[in-house]
């Protein structure tokens, strides 16, 4: 007997679909199971790291970051036992979600004492069954990427446990339409196929372990992987090509030479001048090229292009001598030095290497160049040109720049910097500050200093604002005018800079920021006040250093926070780790054991924005890279939220008769002394050390000419409440013309040491 394809369709189909609704009723995990996994392997390309860490019987407490709506679906699709989340009951009250939660035996816990204290007793059980308890210690999605304080349930449901936790790490989830990232869910275009996903587990932790210690752990571990993943950072010179395009006609660049270019122009010059170069300049022993210009159209045009080149650069210190800028020349092997003459007629240098002008090079960019560039920048797909440009080529460890040390402590050393390096900061700065293409940067930091070359040279091209561009930060009243002119939206400098704009720079000129950033030292209390009530906007701190690209963390600006419910930002903080960036406190006589939370150490830095390395130093890196932490120098604890407090850099600590006295404690109160009732923007004093037969150090203060003796300014220190310990000697207190600072307006530790010398010894 034989049956037609119809009949049998008619008779299985029946028997299929009873089937499958017996298993939904009876086995649910399995059916569900059946029907997730194909999908998600559709959407996702899985990686495990670290499952042999994750016992395979009894009870475990498992720790994961939140930043999707299914970072639960996707832990029980890649991980081999089932776990029993507890989740916000809201979010699965009814149908079809209240259904797949008990599918997996999510604990449902809702906002109200009992329903907390049956979710506590379910969870507390299933540990004592032998089985696997998930959490989301942040207890809610995370809104900026960051890793969020833990709640304080994690304790109470390991409480009397021998239960083990083990600390998980998801990465590849920030982006996807399920995250926050863009400021909503869902409503947007997701970013790539198949997104690769790598859940990271860490080794178990005792059930007592402070979930200060689990979060370090977990950040650990988000350094980690972002580092490890780092090839999936955009190409800076792909990305840039990109958007120049998308900006066309708009106003991209301006400074306050008169140049202003639109981005489809820039992107015409640049590769205009690469070409040139090529041909009539450079050679392949050209491979770091040295770049001696301020901040303006020409520097970013010059790097650009170098990047573009698959060159490295070096933007070269104009304001050191010309045997430190040698000094420079010679270690990174520089042959050619890219300038302006307008710009040498203000500095007089004698360079160990060919200067070359751009104002010459003018008549060699010639017809065929200028058409060669305009083909390449207005009809070749972007694809394409990559390949044609050999940026396809380009890999994520590749040296990008050399930039060289301020000199603040000693001799200057070339930090070597990624396109990884510098694409990761870029990016954390998408997501922390959240700059776009309606803001008008005003880029005032050189791009000798990581910071400028970073966030005003790099972040400014990639993400879209309009940089307007000015050589020197100090000249407050053209930066005024610029920003008057352009309607800046985003100003970025240290306090140093911002004591001058307040008497210079009228309120209007101003009116349109909505985002002030400050670092490189420490900002003043008084500072935030005097700016605010000046021109209506509170700046912010963030922190960073050259080793590290250099952000580190940053305080989220009020204007663009989206969080209603997280704090993201925490004043007299630096800020938390940015996103793939993991702090560390540690013991700085050792430099490994870990300090508990709000204890004062050495900090240490992980994540993929850490240096290559020292160029030519390899002792040196070695000393302050250690297992993939970077040893900052700086003394600073975390607070229970993960906010990181810089207290001084321990190069500013003196150790006197075995105890560390803090220079920058004593110089705040100084300070605040020394200003009242005066209206300049000078630095008035500090305080450094010299060394001393007897004690191992002696303070010493460097102060401006003042009215007040030396005995009111002890005085003052008495008042304060600062130990004997911390007040200087009166004869340790010197009267100088001028605070040493460097061209990036930051206090010249070595220049101050020096003169404390000079005037000890006289």
């Amino acid at each position: 007997m034989t049956f037609s394809p119809t009949l049998l369709l008619l008779i299985v189909a029946p028997l299929v679909l009873v089937g499958l609704i017996l298993m939904a009723v009876f086995a649910r995990r399995r059916f569900v199971r059946m029907f997730f996994r194909p999908l998600l392997a559709s959407l996702y390309r899985p990686r495990v790291i670290g499952l042999e860490n994750l016992p395979k019987t009894g009870g475990v407490v498992l720790l994961s970051n939140h930043q999707s709506w299914i970072d639960g679906i996707l832990l029980l699709w890649m991980l081999p036992r089932n776990i029993k989340f507890i989740v916000d009951g809201n979010n699965f009250s009814h149908g079809p979600l209240k259904w797949l939660a008990g599918a997996f035996d999510t604990i449902l816990m809702e906002p109200h004492p009992k329903s907390i204290a049956r979710a506590l007793i379910a969870g507390r059980n299933a540990l004592h069954d032998g089985e696997v308890v998930g959490l989301f210690p942040e207890g809610a999605l995370s809104r900026t990427g960051h890793l969020q304080a833990f709640k304080p349930g994690l304790g109470k449901i390991v409480k009397g446990s021998d239960a083990m936790i083990v600390p998980t790490y998801l990465h590849g989830m920030w982006g996807s339409i399920f995250s926050f990232s863009g400021g909503k869910f869902f409503r947007k275009v997701p970013r790539g196929f198949r997104r690769r996903l790598t859940l990271y587990i860490d080794p178990p932790q005792p059930a007592d372990t402070p979930p200060d210690r689990l979060r370090s752990r977990m950040l650990a571990l988000s350094a980690r992987a972002a580092r490890e993943q780092r090839d999936q950072y955009p190409s800076l010179p792909s990305q840039v090509i990109r958007v120049w395009r998308q900006d066309g006609g708009r106003l991209k660049a301006a400074d306050s030479n008169g140049a202003e270019l639109t981005g489809r122009t820039m992107l015409i010059r640049t590769l205009a001048l690469r070409r040139m170069l090529r041909r009539e300049v450079l050679t392949q022993d050209d491979s770091t090229v040295g770049i001696l210009l301020p901040p303006s159209v020409a520097g970013v045009v010059v790097n650009v292009a170098m990047a573009i080149d698959r060159r490295v650069t070096a933007n070269l210190n104009y304001t050191v001598t010309s045997s430190v800028l040698n000094e420079c020349i010679a270690q990174a092997k520089i042959r050619t030095v890219l300038t302006s003459a307008k710009f040498l007629e203000k500095v007089s240098f004698d360079l160990d290497a060919r200067v070359i002008p751009l104002e010459d090079l003018k008549d060699k960019v010639g017809t065929l160049d200028k058409l060669v560039a305009v083909v390449q920048a207005v009809c070749i797909p972007a694809c394409l040109l990559d390949r044609l440009l050999g940026l396809h080529r380009i890999c994520p460890d590749d040296l990008l720049t050399l930039i060289f040390t301020s000199g603040s402590t000693g001799k200057p050393k070339g930090v070597m910097l990624s396109h990884a390096n510098i694409s990761h900061n870029v990016e954390v700065v998408r997501q922390a500050v959240r700059l776009n293409r309606d803001d008008v940067v005003i880029g005032v930091l050189p791009f000798f200093h990581s910071f400028g070359y970073t966030v005003t040279l790099w972040s400014v091209m990639i993400l879209g604002p309009c940089g307007v561009y000015h050589y020197n930060p100090l000249e407050a009243r053209q930066i005024g005018k610029l920003a008057e002119k352009y309607g800046a939206t985003v100003l970025l400098g240290t306090p140093t800079f911002l004591r001058g704009y307040l008497r210079k720079i009228e309120p209007e000129q101003f009116a349109k920021l909505s985002i002030v950033v400050v670092g490189a030292e420490k900002m003043p209390a008084d500072l935030f006040e005097a700016f605010e009530k000046r021109f209506g906007i509170r700046p912010v701190e963030g922190y960073g250093t050259t080793e590290l690209s250099p952000l580190v963390s940053v305080n989220c600006p009020p204007s663009r926070s989206v969080v209603a419910h997280q704090i993201d930002r925490l004043e007299g903080s630096v800020g938390r780790p940015l996103p793939g960036v993991a702090a560390r406190i540690v013991s700085p006589d050792d430099l490994e054991t870990q300090l508990p939370c709000g204890e004062d150490g050495m900090l240490l830095i992980s994540g993929p924005n850490v240096m290559m390395g020292y160029l030519g130093q390899p002792d040196l890196t070695a000393q302050v890279i250690r297992d993939g932490w970077y040893v900052t120098g700086d003394i600073a604890h975390e607070d229970p939220l993960g906010f990181i407090h810089i207290t001084g850099r321990l190069s500013r600590f003196s150790k006197i008769g075995g105890e560390m006295v803090p220079h920058i404690r004593i110089e705040e109160e100084l300070a605040g002394c020394l200003s009242e009732g005066e209206q300049d923007d000078q630095l008035r004093v500090c305080v450094t050390a010299v060394p001393d037969p007897k004690r191992g150090e002696r303070l010493v203060v460097l102060h401006l000419p003042t009215e007040r003796t030396v005995d009111e300014l002890r005085e003052r220190l008495t008042k304060a409440g600062l130990p004997n310990l911390f007040i200087p000697s009166a004869d340790s207190f010197f009267e100088v013309e001028a605070i040493p600072l460097l061209g990036t307006g930051k206090l010249d530790l070595k220049g101050s040491r020096d003169l404390a010398d000079q005037l000890t010894s006289a």
